[in-house]
């Protein structure tokens, strides 16, 4: 039987066997002795609703997450709204059904969570969409500067996003920026060090800060070359010259990452760079605001 687009497109199915462990964790971070507010409340049966709220168009994500929190604690997540779709506040996102101090437990877990995938969610579409807005037909990235132990959920929030999410850990590509090269010696040098241990499965993107560092990097068998602050003119002649001068010798692809943001996004935004990779979409960004509300029963 054909599968559906939409099943392709559930992003809960990249999820690691480890992923609902994580969420384990939370809970027990969260409740690690007694739970006096559920004492009060005990265990009748509640719905609670969830409330999109804020100020701003946002993008929903963490879905699997959220319900996987309730899920643990013995409670039904309904939702109104698909992951990856926007919404308007307030808005009636999703319901969920269970003891009453069961939705408890979970209630701050779940929206802090929720909050900040969905806020890295929307920004990173924000910062797509307006790259898109300037002509430019590349690569929008993340970073791997993530929160410690968060990493899965901030990385999920940029593919619901609709960017990529870039490198997931130090194992999932090489990359040799300025403390390697000096450490190592050269570009060069580091660059065949690296290769020996790397072997063909493995890309390998070498951080510069010159055209003369690049077109070693590039001499040298770099896949992909990341123009670090080099910003306006000096960013597009650099890009065209290597481009033109290896062109039919060498495959490689140019980067350009640092002190991008939304008022800069257009200067940098020019399709002789096939990537552009920005912190924007998941440092500081502003949080989406969700509230859960148990609802008074119907007597």
């Amino acid at each position: 039987m054909a599968s559906s687009q939409d099943e392709y497109d559930n992003f809960e199915h990249l999820l690691p066997p480890t992923w609902k462990t994580q969420v384990t964790t939370w809970l027990q971070e969260d409740t690690p002795s007694f739970d006096y507010g559920g004492f009060v409340v005990g265990e009748a049966p509640r719905e609670a609703f969830l409330l999109g709220k804020g100020k701003q168009t946002a993008v929903l994500a963490g879905a699997p997450f959220f319900t996987e929190v309730f899920t643990q604690l013995g409670c039904e997540v309904e939702w109104h709204l698909k992951e990856g779709e926007t919404f308007e506040p307030v808005k009636h996102v999703a319901t969920v059904r269970g003891k009453a101090r069961h939705i408890l437990l979970g209630e701050r877990v779940a929206l802090n969570m929720l909050a900040r995938c969905s806020g890295i969610a929307t920004q990173s579409k924000k910062v797509k969409d307006l790259a898109r807005g300037c002509g430019y037909k590349g690569i929008i990235a993340g970073t791997r500067k993530t929160t410690p132990g968060f990493r899965l959920v901030e990385k999920y929030g940029m593919l619901v996003g609709g960017i990529d999410p870039h490198r997931h850990d130090l194992s999932s590509m090489i990359m040799l920026k300025d403390n390697h090269i000096w450490s190592s010696g050269s570009i060069t040098k580091a660059i065949q060090q690296a290769r020996k241990v790397g072997g063909f499965s493995l890309l390998l993107e070498v951080e510069v800060g010159s055209e003369a560092e690049a077109d070693e990097a590039i001499e040298a068998g770099a896949d992909i070359v990341m123009l670090d602050n080099i910003e306006g003119a000096e960013l597009a002649g650099v890009a065209r010259r290597l481009k033109d001068k290896w062109r039919g010798q060498r495959k490689f692809l140019f980067e350009s990452s640092g002190n991008i943001t939304e008022a800069n996004l257009h200067e940098r935004a020019i399709n002789e760079i096939d990537i552009l990779s920005t912190s924007a979409v998941h440092q500081s960004v502003q949080h989406i605001d969700f509230s859960l509300k148990i609802q008074k029963p119907k007597n």
